[in-house]
């Protein structure tokens, strides 16, 4: 059967859960995560603090260090490579602008770290399961609860971020289909003006969705009303009041509507 080359991946965007009892298995996802930060932070740090030349040098070492490791946890090299692969198209361009106004040595510095980013976040994926790096998310956010971040809003957050990755991709391969079936398949406008429409359409009713929960609401807007309804002491005379918003339960941020 013959590929299609363009908008089409093999390997989900970040991967997908890899089950196995390595060393990375069995770390905690608080330690990955905090790895994961690392190796975004030692990249900036080295685009920031080293010449272009230099940089790419060290982001290389990075990458080859970020690989070993990931083999080492028993993930195969295929599953890397469909890593890169998955965001080729966006390598490259973005490659390929680097190269033109800042030289090879840059080019090869923003790509390097690039790759070595996407195979931490890669590996954490493919080595802890998605509750438990929402929990671990969550514990890490429970310090900046005295500043008024709600720890599980920013579970949530990356919980719908992470289920928008696979529809997205869906929506990828979708009009790449629908551009193929018009004879416009070399035409990447015809890809990616309806993928980018769907996936805007599909963020404002997951939004909505939020919203009709009553997740829109902070820890601060407890007995708020919800936009568009009266509570039911509010009703004037000859109308009926309308629905009211009850809170969880003490000190709960997320707010339900009575029937």
């Amino acid at each position: 059967m013959r590929r299609h080359r363009g908008l089409v991946t093999d390997a989900p965007l970040l991967g997908r859960l890899q089950p196995g009892s390595s060393w990375l298995h069995r770390a905690g996802a608080g330690a990955k995560l905090a790895g994961v930060v690392a190796v975004g932070v030692a990249t900036g740090l080295a685009r920031w603090l080293l010449a272009p030349a230099p940089a790419a040098l060290v982001l290389t070492g990075l990458v080859a260090l970020v690989a070993a490791l990931a083999l080492s946890a028993g993930l195969r090299a295929r599953y890397l490579a469909g890593q890169v692969r998955s965001l080729a198209w966006v390598l490259l361009a973005l490659g390929a602008f680097q190269l033109w106004s800042n030289g090879p040595a840059t080019a090869a510095a923003v790509l390097a770290g690039l790759v070595g980013c996407l195979w931490a976040a890669a590996s954490l994926t493919a080595t802890t399961p998605v509750p438990v790096l929402l929990d671990a998310l969550a514990g890490a956010a429970r310090p900046l609860r005295r500043v008024g971040v709600d720890p599980e809003h920013v579970a949530l957050t990356f919980s719908v971020a992470l289920a928008g990755v696979p529809v997205v991709a869906r929506l990828l391969v979708e009009a790449r289909e629908a551009a193929a079936a018009r004879g416009l398949r070399a035409d990447p406008r015809a890809v990616l003006v309806p993928a980018v429409v769907r996936t805007v359409a599909h963020a404002e009713a997951v939004a909505e969705a939020l919203a009709a929960r009553g997740l829109e609401h902070g820890p601060d807007d407890e007995g708020a009303e919800a936009p568009g309804h009266e509570a039911p002491g509010d009703a004037g005379p000859g109308r009926e009041p309308g629905p009211s918003a009850a809170a969880d339960g003490p000190g709960s941020g997320v707010l339900r509507f009575r029937r």
